[in-house]
């Protein structure tokens, strides 16, 4: 490809790159009636807007999804009470080419965004994922008198072998979970629709993400809130709808193994 035509060919993406950033902040300007029903009371029209640049600006692929599924993912974030695409690692909004070969905007929970959630919970006293490399002194046993010991060495700690959360609750109560890498891993091939997309916290954040699976399995054991137990519904979704309860929107399906990844 000659200068000539390659500048044409960045001045077309950038030009169609403007087109769908404004026809989603066009979107968000129609629909503020709905979005301010929908938003939680903390949280004003003007600050989900500045959210949604901000998301916009951090991952300009998303200006290529559809602009209602990008609507719904921000909205889903919002009432949640998660900020997406930040460092804080909270939640993220993904791009994913679905079967059609459309591109759509996947919602999910990061894992100091499940972190937050479960401290909302008043019995949780602590909760917690660590990850262990090889070097590592770890013992864990499980049964009537169970058993877990971690002593981090300093220095030369070799690779990642496993991962383990835990919880404790202000009434005594306690539970944990250990996964090696390879559980991991297959656990995230075979639920994590995204796992392989360039744009998924597995491939930018892999340790935060790993540690967010191993939380939601330890959490099998723990008492839930039904509004905690309706966020996780919300995970790792694709949805097309505004609704004052986003929980209740039923998300689309987004993998049936013939998906082309972005």
């Amino acid at each position: 490809m000659d200068v000539k035509n390659e500048l044409a060919a960045r001045a077309a993406k950038t030009k169609n790159q403007e087109k769908e950033q404004q026809s989603i902040a066009t979107l968000i300007k129609v629909m503020q009636p709905e979005i301010k029903k929908a938003l939680p009371e903390v949280m004003t029209v003007e600050r989900f807007t500045r959210m949604a640049q901000s998301a916009l600006s951090a991952t300009p692929k998303l200006q290529e999804c559809t602009p209602l599924s990008f609507l719904s993912a921000m909205m889903n974030a919002a009432q949640l009470g998660l900020e997406p695409n930040t460092p804080l690692g909270q939640a993220y909004l993904i791009p994913f080419r679905n079967k059609e070969g459309i591109l759509e905007c996947q919602f999910q929970i990061g894992y100091k965004g499940m972190i937050d959630l479960c401290y909302r919970n008043p019995l949780m006293q602590t909760i917690q994922a660590q990850a262990v490399y090889e070097n590592d002194v770890f013992e864990y046993e499980l049964g009537l008198h169970a058993k877990l010991v971690h002593k981090p060495v300093l220095h030369d700690r070799g690779d990642i072998i496993l991962f383990y959360g835990l919880f404790k609750l202000t009434n005594g109560g306690y539970g944990f979970e250990v996964m090696s890498k390879e559980d991991i891993d297959q656990y995230a091939k075979q639920y994590s629709a995204a796992f392989d997309s360039s744009f998924s916290p597995w491939k930018s954040n892999y340790i935060g993400m790993a540690k967010k699976t191993v939380i939601k399995q330890v959490l099998k054991y723990a008492p839930l809130k039904a509004d905690f137990c309706r966020a996780l519904t919300s995970d790792e979704t694709v949805k097309t709808e505004i609704a004052p309860d986003m929980t209740e929107v039923q998300g689309k399906p987004i993998w049936d193994g013939e998906c082309k990844q972005v």
